[in-house]
């Protein structure tokens, strides 16, 4: 699984394997209930099973064109069931492949997993599109209905205080690489220049060559240290600065160029949870940081995944619950 689906976004890793299903009230037999995230909605707290979809009409659960069903992991239907102001958007999902022992063995096999994780997202950013939404990390499953509801009611609060503060913003991503082209930094100025040939002292006898090899590769070695260090304070000006522009900002691991796509050092990974209003500014800021030292570019925007991740146990990543 890559970090392209969709790009520029830092994804939750691959989930471990969790404990084995739990027998629940509302499990169909066979089936799990695969939970991509939770959104608003207006059902009364003792709803019904599955209340009214979040958003209203506008949150429809549609994959955007008319008529068509949202679609999630293994082309189930995505559905809504609401509890206490909240509405959890699942899917059902077949417990020969999603409970604990062939999840375990499908987690061995890249492209299933790639699969379920643009499926994953794929349904997150229809939601994101249409309002305020919490994802979940991928591979989440219950046993029944009755297990969403429960997660509702207990992290109730947890999940209103997310949706809060993203709504109305989008998250953008921010990279800077170190420009492969830039220039050595300026030699010394005259005043401070080496001596003229004619005072320099005389290389030993023998060693000529070689001396002036390496006073070369060590100047070299300096001027790359220089720009290194200076690129590296460019960066993190450039995430201060963007960082008194957003509401929240979170500083991924830079990405191996086998993700990126570009051979460049990446010196910054960060992503910014954004109001519309300050957005053109926000643009401005990274258009200025983008220099002989820094390439700078702009991703997104997102789906809010860098600031609703909610941790669901202590030690459960994904798997059935």
């Amino acid at each position: 699984m890559t970090d392209h689906a969709p790009a520029g976004v830092t994804r939750p890793p691959p989930p471990s394997p969790a404990d084995a299903p739990r027998a629940g009230s509302g499990s169909r037999p066979g089936q799990g209930v695969y939970l991509y995230a939770v959104t608003p909605g207006e059902a009364p707290y003792a709803g019904e099973p599955h209340g009214g979809l979040p958003g209203g009409t506008r949150r429809d659960l549609r994959g955007g064109v008319e008529g068509a069903d949202l679609r999630g992991v293994g082309g189930g239907a995505v559905r809504p069931i609401a509890r206490g102001g909240l509405v959890a958007c699942v899917s059902d999902v077949p417990l020969d492949q999603f409970g604990e022992e062939p999840l375990r063995r499908h987690l061995e096999d890249l492209d299933w997993v790639e699969g379920v994780a643009r499926a994953h997202h794929a349904v997150v950013e229809t939601l994101a599109a249409a309002g305020p939404t919490a994802p979940v990390r991928l591979v989440t499953v219950y046993t029944g209905d009755d297990q969403v509801r429960d997660l509702l009611d207990r992290r109730h609060d947890d999940f209103a205080e997310i949706l809060a503060r993203v709504a109305g913003r989008r998250e953008w991503g921010v990279k800077a690489y170190l420009r492969r082209e830039t220039a050595r930094p300026a030699a010394t100025p005259p005043e401070r220049s080496a001596p003229s040939p004619a005072r320099a002292p005389a290389e030993p006898e023998g060693g000529g060559p070689g001396a002036a090899y390496l006073r070369r590769r060590k100047e070299s070695l300096r001027g790359r240290e220089d720009l290194w260090r200076a690129a590296a304070e460019r960066a993190e000006e450039l995430h201060a600065a963007l960082g008194r522009l957003a509401v929240a900002s979170r500083r991924h691991r830079p990405q191996d160029p086998r993700l990126s796509g570009r051979s460049e050092s990446m010196l910054l990974n960060g992503a910014y949870l954004v109001d519309p209003a300050r957005e053109e500014e926000f643009a401005a800021v990274v258009a200025a940081h983008s220099d002989r030292f820094l390439d700078a570019e702009i991703t997104g925007p997102w789906a809010p995944y860098s600031f609703t991740m909610i941790d669901l146990g202590p030690d459960q990543d994904g798997g059935v619950r």
